[in-house]
């Protein structure tokens, strides 16, 4: 049940934003999946399995390099990676990317 201050900011909100609110509300709790790409390397199924603990894989992204923010395989955005606490990472955004829609 929603309470009276609900219903005053609907009551002064042009129909058609109340109606888009609403709308929106509905896909509100659809789990996307966010990936932060650092960069990527393409390389030979032999050399992928010499590969051991400690190797070094060189990726196509220089240090400092914006990273790339995808949603659900779609890119949305590019930003710097940050850390959260001692042992946790995190993405800032820094641009957003605009899409074809036609795709």
């Amino acid at each position: 049940m929603a309470n009276n201050a609900d219903f005053d900011a609907a009551s002064s909100a042009p129909a058609d934003t109340v109606g888009a609110n609403a709308d929106l509300e509905a896909i509100y709790d659809i789990p996307v999946t966010i990936s932060a790409v650092l960069g990527k390397a393409t390389m030979q199924v032999s050399q992928l399995l010499k590969l051991g603990r400690g190797a070094v894989v060189e990726l196509d992204r220089k240090l400092g390099e914006a990273i790339d923010i995808y949603v659900n395989n779609r890119l949305v955005a590019r930003g710097e990676v940050v850390m959260v606490d001692d042992d946790r990472l995190g993405i800032t955004m820094t641009e957003i990317v605009k899409s074809d829609r036609a795709n």
